[in-house]
């Protein structure tokens, strides 16, 4: 029997429990089939939703969630799963140090007698706070992933990605992520083949690899470098013309040295890697709300050669343009037609 421990906090949210707790109870439920059909039988799972103090916790959502007892570091488990805290600043969350102090304590115990521990997207911070990613790979939302490198420098963070594993942790990306985590859990304790039939039982896409094709590849402005601002506004009013840092730094009465050193100091990208995704940026939305060519969306954002388009809007996202205007605009296409 392979047990695995799910811990809860406020703050959550109820899918990151009842989500795994599925892919965990449809695998016992699958595994009987593989048997049937000569297979060595898989072990089967068995789950505690565990609070700090032992006491019922309350989602995001206002959901009252019921655990199954207190959090006890010295109490065997095969893996720890720690749900993810839904907090749009991660300060506030972070703020909280005697529930984190506890946290990290308890899962660097964990680890410690062998057992892997598994997050996802902002559950990642909390492995991270526990000093159990440092020098090892990881990824996170997309959205915190800036965030994220910047409090964790010592962090092989990959934020393209869905999944990582090493080490005996297992870290997921954005929200969803924790069916893949799930299912990636039974293929380490389970086996291939009853992991492969659950996620095809749940539908359940395994080989979805990246979450680059979500990303949004720039933060709001978010600094207080009024020259870089200005670049920035520039950039987005010429954005269908062609690109000089020359020109950018003459108009803006600085040089090429000093504007590139005040943009990374800033942005944390060089002038022309933040115009690139500037461009990606614009061109997702063009893709996502209309019926539009891709020669027209090329040109609009300053790509004459609509090849050169096609290859960096790939390497940035993932997805050719046109994959990701059927995956991302489809309703607006169809809303727009009807």
């Amino acid at each position: 029997m392979i047990t695995i421990r799910i811990w809860v906090y406020d703050g959550i949210l109820a899918s990151g429990v009842s989500g795994p707790i599925d892919v965990f109870s449809a695998a016992n439920h699958l595994s009987v089939r593989v048997a049937a059909r000569g297979s060595k039988p898989a072990p089967r799972f068995a789950w505690r939703v565990e609070s700090l103090d032992g006491q019922p916790v309350t989602a995001a959502s206002g959901q009252r969630i019921s655990v199954d007892g207190k959090i006890d570091p010295r109490k065997r488990a095969d893996a720890i799963l720690l749900t993810a805290p839904f907090f749009a600043n991660m300060d506030e969350f972070i703020g909280q140090r005697e529930q984190l102090d506890a946290l990290s304590s308890a899962l660097r115990r964990q680890r410690k007698a062998g057992a892997v521990v598994a997050a996802y997207c902002t559950g990642n911070y909390l492995l991270a706070e526990a000093g159990l990613l440092d020098g090892r790979v990881a990824t996170t939302h997309w959205a915190k992933a800036a965030d994220f490198a910047r409090r964790y420098p010592h962090v092989e963070l990959r934020a393209r990605e869905v999944l990582t594993w090493q080490d005996g942790i297992v870290s997921g990306g954005s929200v969803t992520s924790y069916l893949n985590l799930a299912v990636r859990l039974v293929d380490m304790f389970a086996g291939e083949k009853l992991a492969a039939l659950t996620a095809k039982s749940m539908l359940i896409d395994m080989n979805r690899t990246s979450q680059a094709s979500y990303a949004k590849l720039l933060d709001d402005h978010g600094h207080v470098d009024s020259l870089v601002a200005r670049a920035q506004q520039r950039m987005e009013a010429t954005l269908e013309q062609g690109f000089r840092l020359s020109e950018l730094a003459a108009w803006l009465a600085v040089s090429e040295r000093t504007l590139n050193r005040r943009f990374k100091q800033a942005v944390g990208l060089a002038p022309l890697t933040y115009l690139q995704n500037l461009r990606i940026e614009v061109a997702k939305q063009l893709l996502e709300s209309r019926p539009i060519g891709l020669d027209k969306v090329s040109q609009r954002v300053g790509y004459g050669d609509l090849s050169t388009f096609r290859q960096l809007f790939k390497r940035k996202t993932g997805l050719s343009p046109s994959a990701y205007q059927m995956r991302v605009g489809r309703t607006a296409v169809t809303h727009e037609r009807e």
